[in-house]
């Protein structure tokens, strides 16, 4: 748990008919690549990460192995509650070898299927947890308390607006650094959407978005502030 504690932010919404993950992407100097951060397990699954990446390798590459044999085996798209729980088993085996390690790394989970969207958490010691909306690794206090304060918004919010208070939640983990299509990456899954990843230009218009947005909040706190003096002048 400490390692998923330490790696960077990612965080899940759920709507009703699709599910949005976003996640902050770290280099270890200017001189290297982003890490990546967001994975494709099927065309209706997603995964983000946050703690050791190569054990988050292992387990993607499991996930997707199973996604093709249950499409082989039984011709249909595996669920996402099923693939979920045998992760989750995976990672609770790892915990009772002596030999061996448990993973280090925290999952993100989302998918769509004929029950609907959904948002499922996966932790090193084999729990899982299904949400309305989560964040994990470091610094994501900040997002989770966004993501309660605007729960109620995420259930009929469109997409635009859903991946908009992804990018809103992401910023606290950020950590006063601005969000670019470098260091931000969302993917989304849904009803009759199949996975599709936004970075890059792909994000710019959210990103654009966003700053028109911070700069009407700074303007209405200005607005405020000058408010609170004229009425101590008046007193």
């Amino acid at each position: 748990m400490e390692s998923v504690k330490q790696g960077s932010c990612c965080l899940g919404i759920c709507a009703k008919d699709f599910a949005v993950v976003a996640a902050l992407k770290r280099a270890t100097n200017e001189l290297s690549s982003h890490q990546k951060k967001i994975f494709e397990i099927d065309s209706h699954i997603a995964c983000a990460i946050s703690g050791l990446t190569a054990d988050a390798h292992a387990l993607i590459s499991y996930m997707r192995t199973e996604c093709l044999e249950h499409k082989f085996q039984y011709d249909s798209a595996v669920k996402t509650s099923r693939l979920v729980t045998e992760v989750a088993d995976k990672h609770q085996v790892k915990t009772q070898q002596s030999w061996t390690r448990p993973y280090g790394v925290g999952l993100l989970v989302i998918g769509s299927d004929a029950d609907g969207a959904h948002l499922y958490q996966t932790c090193p010691s084999g729990n899982y947890y299904e949400y309305k909306a989560v964040a994990i690794g470091s610094r994501s206090q900040s997002a989770k308390s966004y993501l309660e304060k605007h729960l109620a918004e995420f259930r009929e919010g469109s997409l635009d607006d859903i991946v908009m208070h992804a990018l809103k939640a992401l910023q606290g983990p950020a950590n006063d650094k601005n969000l670019d299509g470098l260091n931000t990456s969302v993917a989304i899954v849904g009803k009759d959407k199949s996975f599709t990843r936004l970075t890059g230009e792909d994000l710019q218009p959210y990103l654009s978005r966003l700053t028109v947005a911070n700069e009407d909040d700074m303007e209405e706190d200005g607005n405020e502030d000058d408010d609170d003096d004229d009425d101590e002048n008046d007193e």
